[in-house]
């Protein structure tokens, strides 16, 4: 452990707290995934706190229940994540992420409590156009390929329980996304950038659109890359992840 850390005190999150960071940034992991998608984050941000967000039903919380939807996943959250608002924080979603980051927002402002100076959303249609998603009409054998595929391209021969568990965190998680529903924009108090994967095919620029609802400032920029390249903090995004204490 390196000093100034202290020991994680929820399993919400999977990483020692530090107390020599200025600021905190907060990783909502996408559907079927876990902590883990921010696995190389610190390295790369030396001057933020990276803070992966840990779901239950997945990786070290397996055998924790599901956490059902994403509003009570937000209202989950907010016990262990209020002592961690003591400095500037911004939320992160990556997908599906993004819309219990937003959900967590809300639940934040309703309770008083201390928001993120920014929330970024990645490759995620605004929360009442989230049910545009492809993945959400796949099929199982279709999810399962996806799977596999994700599993390979991370240099991972897949294993086929290993496939099994990720298909059956990706399914209880696929429940919750098609049972979102926000119907009307609930506009958030701080900034929103919302970042675009040139080379995803399936999120466009125009599907992003309509975050403009959501906040008097919402900056739209474009990153070289594929709906996971997020993972491997490119240049382009480890800029827009450290750029909001500037402003």
């Amino acid at each position: 452990m390196t000093s100034g850390s202290t020991a994680a005190a929820s399993p919400w999150f999977v990483r020692p707290q530090s107390t020599r960071h200025p600021a905190r940034i907060f990783g909502f992991p996408f559907s079927g995934s876990g902590a883990s998608a921010f696995s190389a984050w610190p390295a790369a941000l030396d001057d933020v706190e990276v803070c992966p967000v840990q779901f239950p039903g997945r990786e070290n919380r397996l055998g924790h229940p599901h956490y059902g939807t994403f509003e009570e996943l937000a209202a989950d959250l907010v016990e262990p994540l209020e002592p961690l608002l003591d400095r500037p924080f911004a939320f992160f979603g990556h997908c599906s992420g993004a819309l219990p980051a937003y959900e967590t927002v809300l639940r934040l402002a309703e309770l008083g409590l201390p928001g993120p100076d920014c929330l970024i959303v990645s490759g995620q249609p605004a929360p009442h156009d989230a049910s545009r998603d492809r993945m959400l009409t796949m099929t199982e054998p279709q999810l399962r390929a996806e799977v596999e595929s994700f599993v390979r391209n991370r240099g991972i021969e897949p294993r086929p329980d290993m496939i099994d568990m990720g298909l059956s965190v990706l399914l209880r998680d696929h429940v919750a996304a098609r049972t979102y529903r926000r119907v009307e924009p609930i506009a958030i108090r701080c900034p929103i950038v919302v970042l675009h994967w040139r080379d995803d095919p399936d999120v466009s620029l125009d599907a992003l659109e309509g975050w403009r609802q959501y906040s008097d400032s919402v900056d739209f920029r474009a990153l070289d890359g594929g709906r996971y390249a997020f993972m491997d903090v490119p240049d382009e995004l480890r800029k827009s992840l450290t750029g909001w204490r500037l402003w």
